[in-house]
């Protein structure tokens, strides 16, 4: 019996070319029961049902394999902020993320003053270089003061031209995606500004109402950041953002699927009307995520976490979350009663899509990098695959499976 992260092939332990069999692989349009998944060079290159090519086999009995995760929305885990700038620290994040399955990401920092942030994404452009993230995003700091949540009021700006491209040059490229309010002086202006440079227009953190929203749709903002938290609350009266971003078919929303930012229901009500082809779940996860309960910070706000859930010290606010991919992912289909298909899109094929790398990863096929997750019946991560190398330390418990060589 070999540990997760090695097999034997040719008598040599490390990773090659195999075939993951007796799986139920959740593919695109439904869930294959006995299927195989053959990897080649790190990417998928064949998948099936019944009976399986010839060559290594990794038996993952029965199982549920599905595409690894991709999380539009992290800021930290493992002990480690991706705020920090501190190598060590950034590496944590990365690792603890990664052993929930996980396997691309985006990192995320809170408002700052704007030379700290300069500092804080010279430092992730190095993981982003490396291929430890995908890019980088910025949750503030233009973001709304009634709706600030866990940002430091102090740093807060209006997107002023001169400050927009300060940032994103700052980012040379790997800034992907840019949260703002788009009421405040200059919103939909920076709206343009990120779209004509090819970054993600989100819109969040906002105490706008709806003839403040549309023309930042308009503009072509595409997404809303953490749906329901942090922007002013659906009125009959007075759709808000609310309202408006889940009504609005150009809009992609995202949610914090822990069950403590969103009640189970909401989350069923919100993921049934975008549907698919709209709904990505995020982690929002700050640094005491897959670590203990205690005092942390959230760039410069001291959070405390009790019984997994993060608060601010000073106001009792919520102040991100504790939440992995693998945890949305279980919450979505146990907790808010959706389908394994739902949870698939919401985790992996959406998000991929959102990022414009779906051609690269967040699905089970043949073409795509073999980026893969082992779910137990419970839903737990088994095994991870990223890019056809085998990630340990996967979850709380790790998981073995069974590995044998035929045909040869």
């Amino acid at each position: 019996m070999l540990g997760p992260d090695q097999y034997m092939l040719g008598g040599v332990k490390g990773t090659g070319d195999f075939v993951i069999t007796g799986g139920r692989l959740a593919g695109p349009t439904r869930v294959l029961d006995d299927g195989w998944l053959a990897v080649t060079g790190g990417l998928i290159s064949e998948v099936g049902q019944g009976t399986p090519p010839e060559g290594h086999q990794v038996d993952v009995g029965g199982a549920l394999v599905v595409p690894g995760f991709v999380d539009t929305h992290c800021h930290g885990g493992g002990g480690g902020s991706f705020s920090s700038g501190d190598p060590d620290e950034l590496a944590l994040a990365v690792r603890a993320h990664r052993g929930h399955g996980t396997t691309t990401m985006l990192a995320s920092l809170v408002s700052d003053p704007v030379h700290a942030l300069c500092d804080q994404i010279a430092a992730l452009r190095e993981l982003v270089q490396d291929g430890e993230v995908h890019g980088i995003h910025l949750e503030g700091p233009f973001i709304s003061h009634a709706r600030c949540g866990a940002h430091d009021p102090d740093a807060l700006l209006e997107p002023d031209t001169a400050t927009v491209a300060t940032l994103l040059d700052a980012g040379r490229g790997d800034i992907r995606m840019v949260t703002l309010a788009p009421e405040l002086q200059g919103g939909v202006k920076a709206v343009r500004q990120l779209t004509e440079s090819g970054v993600i227009a989100a819109l969040g953190h906002t105490d706008g109402v709806e003839e403040q929203l549309r023309p930042a749709i308009d503009a072509g903002a595409t997404v809303a950041t953490h749906l329901f938290n942090g922007m002013r609350p659906l009125h009959h009266r007075e759709p808000g953002p609310v309202g408006v971003l889940l009504d609005d078919e150009r809009i992609t929303v995202e949610l914090i699927c822990d069950l403590v930012h969103i009640h189970p229901t909401v989350v069923h009500l919100a993921a049934k009307h975008a549907g698919k082809r709209r709904t990505v779940l995020i982690t929002d996860a700050m640094s005491a995520t897959d670590a203990a309960d205690g005092a942390y910070r959230l760039g410069r706000l001291k959070v405390n976490v009790a019984d997994g859930v993060a608060t601010l010290a000073d106001t009792g606010a919520l102040a991100g979350s504790t939440l992995t991919m693998d945890a949305a992912f279980r919450n979505m289909v146990r907790g808010a009663k959706l389908d394994i298909l739902d949870a698939v899109h919401a985790t992996s094929a959406k998000p991929a899509e959102l990022l414009g790398i779906d051609d690269r990863t967040g699905s089970l096929r043949a073409g795509l990098a073999a980026d893969i997750v082992v779910l137990d019946g419970e839903l737990r991560p088994m095994k991870v695959l990223r890019q056809g190398n085998w990630v340990s330390g996967v979850g709380s418990e790790v998981g073995t499976v069974e590995t044998a060589t035929v045909g040869q």
